[in-house]
């Protein structure tokens, strides 16, 4: 049975498409077929680490939601991405396609004047998983709370929940996972990001599970790596000894141990 994967988070700037990147590229390595849904329509920007250049793509979810072609014409298969990275040697087993929102400004402009058809959008989630032949749909959500996003979250099989140790964050977050709650999300996971290296991650993570009484999937470590790599490829491929490697590992693995029904 497919999985659909929500991965949010309240703010903005919290690491949420270099996360979904690098966990669904873990999990396409290891065999899985992976599909990736950039709903964050009003700031797309995940296809930028898969090395797609926006002047050069055809289709995008924006099209399929106003009826301009079908959703599997806008997914675009970047397993050849990975396995381009330098420095890392795998083949991959498994397959990744990513379906990516427009950039252009009219596009983005016609979806904050007229928004758009959320029943299409999750029509378009069963057909990819359909037609794909996906074991996995991860969807990149918009931040915040709004009706697009609700309905993400409420589809899910697992919402994965990523915060920042920053109050803001903490208050925001709180939040999501009453609201996660009250849509029966089956199954919350929480993953902290740029948590500072001198912090004591074991109390972190029972603070935060204590807070939100949700497991936490991993901690990934503030890293000047990622920084200089500032999206331009996929993480965990290059630097696949980096602790923050080694956390997304983690939680790929705990993703893929789990089989959750809504």
């Amino acid at each position: 049975m497919a999985q659909i994967i929500s991965v949010h988070s309240f703010r903005g700037g919290t690491g949420k498409s270099n996360l979904i990147a690098n966990i669904a590229s873990t999990m396409a390595l290891q065999g899985q077929r992976v599909g990736i849904i950039d709903t964050d329509i009003q700031s797309p920007g995940i296809h930028v680490i898969f090395g797609l250049d926006e002047n050069k793509m055809g289709y995008t979810l924006n099209d399929y939601l106003w009826r301009r072609c079908n959703i599997q014409d806008a997914a675009y298969d970047v397993t050849p991405t990975l396995q381009s990275e330098p420095l890392h040697p795998t083949t991959v087993k498994g397959s990744l396609y990513l379906i990516p929102s427009s950039i252009k400004a009219g596009e983005i402009a016609r979806v904050l004047r007229e928004g758009y058809d959320v029943v299409r959008l999750n029509d378009g989630f069963q057909e990819l998983i359909r037609t794909l032949k996906l074991d996995y749909l991860l969807i990149d959500t918009h931040p915040g709370l709004n009706e697009e996003t609700l309905l993400s979250i409420g589809i899910s099989n697992i919402l994965i929940i990523i915060l920042r140790p920053d109050n803001q964050d903490f208050q925001g977050t709180a939040v999501t996972v009453d609201v996660a709650r009250k849509l029966k999300v089956p199954k919350m996971l929480m993953v902290i990001n740029k948590a500072l290296p001198n912090l004591d991650f074991a109390d972190l993570q029972e603070q935060v599970e204590k807070i939100y009484n949700v497991p936490v999937a991993g901690i990934l470590p503030l890293s000047e790596d990622m920084v200089q790599l500032a999206s331009k490829g996929i993480f965990s491929l290059r630097y696949s000894g980096h602790p923050i490697s080694q956390a997304i590992k983690k939680i790929a693995e705990q993703i893929t141990g789990l089989v959750v029904s809504r």
